[in-house]
Order: structure tokens, then sequence, then C-alpha cells
């Protein structure tokens, strides 16, 4: 069954510039699509045309009949007085509103014996059970534990929260509607690792269809099963996860290259033999003119392979300084908090020359703190931080600040930097800041595209201690695999703060985890301290299984033996048939007053408390059962 369909979906914002032109697919029920592209390619686009915030200007959009859409969008907006919890209990809206019907309609059924009216009250009291709608505390709990909403956290404004607290709890919200269709548009962005894993389990058990926009690797390859690529506007599909596709798409490169090539040398051969006939007719023979323009039009029918491009890959290096000595940073003793709480204490830390280390930890557990105190923007409440002497750090905030936003790029540039005009503009273009853009004020950049800048100014500084915080967390694929190959050719000591697992895993050969007001010291790779860390779970686990269950008590002995035992149960029986007895006749009264409101009333009371009755005959019989025969033994 088809839950969404888009055929032949055409929209633009300026007059022949088509940001989707003829896009085409669709997504089957219960499939896990992951949605790529470019920043600028049109997805987000697409997401706000198929929850209908957009409207388009040709095609069709088709969703299935009755289906819910969810989208978790970058940018939440709720009204300015709602606080956290007034949002999560915005998913239960639909609930609340059966709910005050089913009042209403209670109230009407005392004056009023309309048959319709017991109808839709029995229909809304079915759905509205079906829905959870006498226990929506647990699964808000549940789903406010699996994404670390406190309690805290709840009371507050939702205004007053950080985007990604936002975004944790928009997340939240969405996964309580329990929508059939979830668009999710970078829901890992602001999820630190255990919030993401649990996202992932999440949607790993999610019986709906979920349609992904992400630039997180690792999520899409434990999330997705097949891949929408949108390219100048058009869908490209690959039937895997990420991986499957970033070896796909450079096998079709290849083929549609070496398909060019082929060509290209085809028609090369082709027009060698029309010049020649065209020359040749020059001489004196005009038929030769008519066999060059049979071949040349036989050139217009083979031109059908365009050039395939190939994402543009950066050519530059960090400046490197040399260091000298052992000892890029030694931490003694180092403590840090705020009022009553603290972050980590007893810290004590040696790193040295070409080190690659990643700070991991849950959000708040202090990774940027730790960072700003190695940058002395802030100050420890006790112990030191001993930087080697050669030692000149180049640092890339989670937050970018320029100290003069109304600068354009060219300006920033040779402010900061020794260049030349020149040379400013052509660094600028190696990081994709080519034409116009590049007069644009720094103020008008995204927080991607300022991340970009503040990454190309970095790339000119002679450092050899490079500190990441956050560094591909607005960045699409590409941007990412930039940064990548920059670090991977960069010899010089790395600390970086990262969600990013696929980065994390390629790059860290040590891991710091900030946990429990302390800090781990793990030297391996993330693979490595993953599976320690899956291994000393494991241990817990079989400690917890091993520990020798108390010694059963002996049941002392019931007087009058087997017997007694034989009539006790008996006597339970009957007074079970005589239960379900009384329970029937109830069944046929409750039929014979159905338009009767107040006399059905009294008999679903009494029904009620007879199942309730019938409840506890059925324990005491099943334990006298259970007695007898362990008697009998």
């Amino acid at each position: 069954m088809i839950d969404l369909s888009v055929s032949g979906l055409v929209k633009e914002f300026e007059v022949g510039s088509r940001i989707l032109d003829g896009l085409t697919f669709q997504v089957d029920q219960g499939e896990r699509v992951g949605l790529l592209g470019r920043n600028g390619a049109g997805k987000t686009t697409l997401f706000k045309i198929l929850t209908g915030e957009l409207d388009y200007d040709e095609g069709e959009v088709t969703i299935a009949p009755g289906k819910g859409v969810g989208l978790i969008s970058q940018i939440p907006v709720y009204p300015p007085d709602y606080t956290v919890e007034d949002v999560l209990r915005t998913a239960f809206r639909r609930l609340r509103d059966m709910e005050a019907e089913m009042a209403e309609l209670a109230g009407r059924m005392g004056s009023d014996s309309d048959p319709a009216l017991l109808r839709r009250y029995d229909a809304l009291t079915a759905a509205f059970e079906a829905g959870g709608g006498y226990d929506t505390e647990t699964p808000l709990n549940k789903v406010c534990n699996g994404l670390q909403i406190s309690p805290d956290m709840r009371r507050q404004l939702f205004a007053s929260l950080s985007g990604g607290e936002k975004t944790r709890v928009n997340l939240a919200r969405l996964i309580l509607e329990d929508t059939e269709i979830l668009l999710l548009d970078e829901p890992t962005n602001h999820l630190d690792l255990r919030a993401t894993e649990w996202l992932e389990e999440y949607l790993d058990k999610y019986k709906g269809t979920v349609l992904a926009i992400s630039h997180d690797r690792w999520f899409l390859d434990r999330v997705v099963k097949r891949v929408i690529e949108i390219q100048e506007g058009k869908a490209e599909f690959y039937a895997g996860n990420y991986s499957f596709y970033a070896e796909e798409k450079e096998r079709r490169y290849e083929e549609r290259l070496r398909q060019y090539e082929k060509e290209q040398a085809k028609l090369q051969q082709l027009q060698t033999a029309a010049d020649k006939l065209h020359l040749w007719a020059f001489m004196g023979n005009d038929k030769l003119h008519k066999r060059a323009f049979s071949i040349e039009k036989r050139m217009e029918r083979l031109r059908t392979t365009a050039k395939p491009k190939k994402e543009r890959r950066l050519d530059v290096r960090f400046g490197e300084r040399d260091f000298q000595g052992d000892e890029v940073m030694v931490v003694k003793d180092l403590k840090k908090g705020f009022g009553d709480r603290t972050l980590f204490s007893g810290v004590d830390l040696l790193v040295e020359g070409g080190e690659r280390i990643a700070l991991l930890g849950d959000n708040g557990t202090g990774k940027s703190t730790f960072l700003k105190l190695i940058m002395g923007e802030e100050q420890p409440d006790g112990g030191k931080i001993r930087l080697g002497p050669t030692v000149k750090i180049g640092y890339l905030p989670q937050i970018v600040h320029f100290d003069h936003p109304e600068r354009n790029l060219v300006d920033t540039m040779l402010y900061d930097q020794n260049c030349t005009t020149q040379e400013a503009r052509d660094r600028l273009a190696v990081f994709n800041f080519r034409g116009e853009d590049v007069f644009k004020p720094v103020s008008a950049l995204s927080g991607g595209e300022q991340s970009r800048l503040r990454l190309c100014m970095l790339m000119d500084s002679k450092i050899n201690l490079l500190i990441l915080d956050e560094p591909t967390n607005h960045l699409d694929i590409a941007s990412r695999e930039w940064i990548e190959e920059a670090v991977t050719d960069y010899d010089g000591a790395l600390l970086f703060v990262s969600h990013d697992r696929y980065f994390i895993n390629q790059f860290a050969g040590r891991v710091w985890m900030l946990e429990n007001g302390g800090l781990t010291d793990f030297r391996g790779t993330f693979g490595a301290f993953r599976a320690a860390r899956e291994k000393s779970r494991q241990v817990e686990q079989a400690k917890k299984a091993a520990v020798p269950p108390e010694p059963k008590k002996e049941k002392p002995k019931r007087a009058g033996g087997t017997k007694l035992l034989e009539k006790q149960v008996a006597a339970a029986e009957r007074e079970v048939a005589r239960a379900e007895e009384q329970m029937y006749e109830l069944t046929r009264r409750a039929e014979e007053v159905s338009s009767n409101y107040l006399e059905l009333q009294a008999v679903c009371e009494a029904q009620k408390a007879l199942e309730e009755e019938i409840a506890t005959l059925y324990t005491r019989w099943e334990a006298l059962a259970a007695e007898l025969e362990e008697a009998r033994g």
C-alpha cells in the first residue's frame, strides 16, 4: 500500500529557477527512506509541501486517506506562554477533544434516548481507550526519560529553551502523537549520543512510515533502507542505506563517465570522418557533402550522455606549526561547577603530540565548558591546565561569533588574515563562497555557512593543537567530507566534541567520557570504547544474575490435608460459575434497556462491579488449584 506519492512536482521561488523540477517518487507503508541532497536542493521545501505549509506550482501530492503526517521541523513555534509540559501535552489534543465530546454526550443522553447518541458514545469510548486515553502519563514519562527531558525542564517556558532543546521537545511531542507517517528534518542535530541511540531504537520498533532528511551518516545507516537523492529538482533512487548509497553513487558516476568518454571518442571519430568528407567535397565531389551531413545527423542522435558531475573536493590543509617537546597539555586535579552543581572534579590528563581525542558525554555534562577552560574563556574552581610552550591552538566553537558581523566575507578575510583581495577570494572559493556571495555581510550567513567561513580562516593559521566543538553539526554531507579530508591530512594534536558517530569513528584514537561528575580516559578507538562499554554492561548484568536466590521457605502444611483443599477448590469453581451466570443475565438486561440511558447506566455499573468480583474469584480459585496440585505432588 502506498502511503505517500509525489508526481511531477514543480516549485519555483524565482521565475526561471525551479528548486523542484518534475520530482516524482512514492513511499510504501512502513518504509524507512532517507532524503538526501546538498543544502538548498529543496529537501525542506518538499517537507513543507507534504504538510501543506507551502503550495506548489505543478504536479500532484497524495497522502493515503486517514493517515496522519507528523513533521519535526528545525524551528518549532508555539504560543509564548507555553511551558514544555504544555507543548508535550498538545500530543494528546485529539484524545482530550474526544473526552470532552464523551462528557457532552453523557449529559445529553440523560434526557434524550436517541440510539444515535449511544452509538456515537460507544464509538468514542472504544477509540478513546484504543488511543490510550485512560493512561497518557506512562508514555509521556517514558518518552521524556528516553530523550532526557527532566521534570525541571518540563516546567520551563518553551520559548526559553535553546534550539537543540526545542528540537528534542518537539521530537518527543511527535512521538507521543503516534502519527502514521513521520517526516524527520535533521532529527539528530541537537541530540547527544544517548538520545540519538534511543531514537534509533524507537524507530526500529515504530510500525509507521519514516521519511528522514539527515546528514548523520551513522543514523542513516542504522535507520533507512532506501535513499532518495534530490539532484537538480529530480529524484534519483538507491535501494539501500547510506553506505550502499555512497558506493552505488560512485559506481554510477564511474559508469556514466565511461559511457560519456566512449560516446565522445565515437563522436570524435565521426567528426573527423565528416570533416574529411566536407574537404573532399570542396575538391570537386559535391555528393560527399550529403554523406557528411548524414554523419553529422547521426552524431546529433548519439549525443545522449551529459558529462557527469562530481562534488568538488577541498584542496586545502590546515597550516601547521612545528611542535617541540613531548607534552601538548597537562591537566591536574581539575574541578569546575556552576552554583551548587559540580560538572567534574579530580580530572588528571596528559596529552602528547599527534593524539586524536574525542570528548564525549550527555548534553549538560560540561563538554563545551571543558573546552572553554582550555581556551582560557572560563576559569576552573580548582586544579590547573598547562599548555606546552610551543603550543598554538586553532579553535572552531559550536556557535561561531564574529566581532564585526556587518563586514562582508572578503573584508572579514582581509582584516583577519594577511592576504590580498584576490587571495581572499581564492580561499573563499575553495570553501564554496563564490561570485556575489563573497560580498554578503557575515550576519546574513546561516549557522553552517558561518562555521565554514571560520574554518576557512583557520586553515591559514599555523597551529599544532586543533580544537573542534561540534564541527559537523550544521553541515551537509559534502561539507562534512571536506572537513574530514582536511583533518585527515592534519598531523598535529586534535581534540574534538562531536555527536557525529561517523566522524568520531574515523578520527578518535582516544576517548574522554564526561559522566557522573568525573572523566573516564579510554585509550583506544571509538569502536573499542563501545565494545568495552558493552562488555562492562554484560558483566554487571551477569553479576546481578549470579546472585543466589533466597531459599524458599517451607509452607506450613494445611490442616485437613488434600481432601479439605479439594472441597475448597470445588466451592471456588461454583462461585465462579455463579458469578458468570449473573454476568450473562446482566448482558441480556443491557440489550433490553439499551434505549433507556439511566437504566443502561445502572446495568453497566453493576457489570463493572461484577467484573471485579469475578477477577477476585478467579485469583482465589487459581491459587487453591495450584496449592492442591503441589500437595498431590
